[in-house]
Order: C-alpha cells, then sequence, then structure tokens
C-alpha cells in the first residue's frame, strides 16, 4: 500500500500489484516530487507514466495539478490495479488519467503526444538494449521543453541518452535506486534557414 502525497488526493490509498512491478519508495518520490515542483514542472503538464505499475507516479502528478497522464502498463494484474487507483483519485477531484494495457513500445509507436513529464522506471531485469530502444521510441513524443525522469538500480547500467537525443541535467542516487533527469537535447549547431535574398 502506498499513499498520494499532497494535492487534492493527498492521502488517497493506491494498491500496489503483488508481483512484477518495484513501486517507488516514499522517500524518492517525496524527494523527487519536491524537486519537481521547485522547477514548475507539473501544473499543467502532460503526463507520461511508462512501466507505470501501481500508477503512483502518473497519479501524483495529477493530484498536484497535472493536464492528464497517460499510464502504461503491460502486466494483466497491474493494468486492473492502476485502474482502480485512477478510480480512487478521482473521486478526491485529480481527473485526467487514461490507462493503456499496452507494451512500452508498442505505445510509443502510435502515441502521439506531446508530453512535458515523463517518468520511465522499467523492471531491474529489463535489458539494457530493450530500455534503450524505448528511449529512442520516445523521443518523437517529446515536448521540446520535456523532461524525462528515469528510474533503475543504483548498479544498473546508466540509460544511452545520447542514441534517444536527450542530453542529462541532473543525477541523484537513493540507496540503491538512481534517478536521472534529462531533456531534449536541442543542437545549438541546428542550421538556421538562410536569409531572403534581397534580389529580385
Amino acid at each position: 500500500m502506498t499513499r498520494i502525497i499532497a494535492g487534492k488526493a493527498r492521502g488517497a490509498r493506491l494498491d500496489v500489484p503483488h508481483a512484477g512491478t518495484r513501486p517507488t519508495s516514499d522517500r524518492v518520490r517525496e524527494s523527487l516530487f519536491g524537486a519537481l515542483e521547485s522547477a514548475d514542472a507539473i501544473a499543467g503538464a502532460r503526463v507520461l507514466d511508462l512501466y507505470a505499475g501501481s500508477g503512483a507516479l502518473g497519479l501524483e502528478t495529477l493530484s498536484r495539478g497535472a493536464a492528464s497522464a497517460d499510464l502504461v502498463e503491460h502486466g494483466r494484474e497491474a493494468a486492473s490495479v492502476v485502474r482502480r487507483n485512477v478510480a480512487t483519485v478521482a473521486k478526491a477531484g485529480a481527473n485526467g488519467a487514461t490507462v493503456h494495457q499496452s507494451t512500452v513500445r508498442s505505445f510509443l509507436l502510435r502515441a502521439s503526444g506531446p508530453y512535458d513529464l515523463v517518468f520511465s522506471d522499467p523492471p531491474y531485469d529489463l535489458e539494457d538494449d530493450a530500455m534503450t530502444a524505448d528511449l529512442i521510441a520516445l523521443a518523437p513524443c517529446l515536448a521540446p521543453d520535456a523532461l524525462v525522469i528515469i528510474e533503475r538500480a543504483r548498479r544498473s547500467t546508466p540509460p544511452d541518452l545520447q542514441a534517444a537525443g536527450l542530453e542529462l541535467i541532473r543525477e541523484k542516487a537513493y540507496g540503491d535506486t538512481a534517478l536521472w533527469w534529462a531533456e531534449p537535447a536541442l543542437a545549438s549547431e541546428t542550421p538556421q534557414p538562410e536569409a531572403e535574398s534581397q534580389s529580385r
């Protein structure tokens, strides 16, 4: 059992799937969301919660004023738990969640976005190549100033952000958990349109 930390649905109890997911600890969530609010990254944001598990991350953003949240979870039992949790926070006025029972890759290949805030919290046993492929598929769905938060075990290989056109802006470890903050790498050398010729 976990709870919504703050906002409209503060204190709402969320169910957690029995197996196959790894809920983000309360300590990590409190630190993460404090930093996100300080960065003004939540209010009005279009949020994407990949490998949603219980949906706690996406639903916390709705409680705190996000405009919408797409929650993507492949496991049947976990997706059912997410739907129950969506109903719980909706009763408290935190609306705007949509649950997608799908693999992350399949969802991203048909998603349009753009998303302002993305949580990627894959299972610890997800292979590095699979995670990189998911990040590459995510890239076209991001708003230009999007923020991507990736959570993995501290001992895991760091995500290959460059392959997905992302740039690391912050990294923090909490015990065995590590968070990487990234944003789209806007290449300063992007060619600019040539000035229109003045000759007629």
